[in-house]
């Protein structure tokens, strides 16, 4: 993924479905260095992490 995506995913008001590492995670928020983002796992788990962005995947809508 891209810093521009994560930009628009977090200014969206959609649920985007996005993974790390085959995990459904959050996006919190960008960190300042812009190559990282805090991220949390879906579900009653509120555990938090810090991944780097070009390891998120933005999950296709599939038809």
């Amino acid at each position: 993924m891209e810093v521009n995506r994560v930009k628009q995913i977090l200014s969206s008001s959609a649920d985007i479905d996005v993974t790390y590492h085959d995990v459904s995670v959050w996006i919190d928020q960008l960190n300042e260095d812009g190559k990282t983002v805090m991220v949390h796992m879906r579900g009653p788990s509120e555990e938090r992490s810090v991944v780097k962005i070009s390891e998120l995947e933005e999950e296709k809508l599939k038809h």
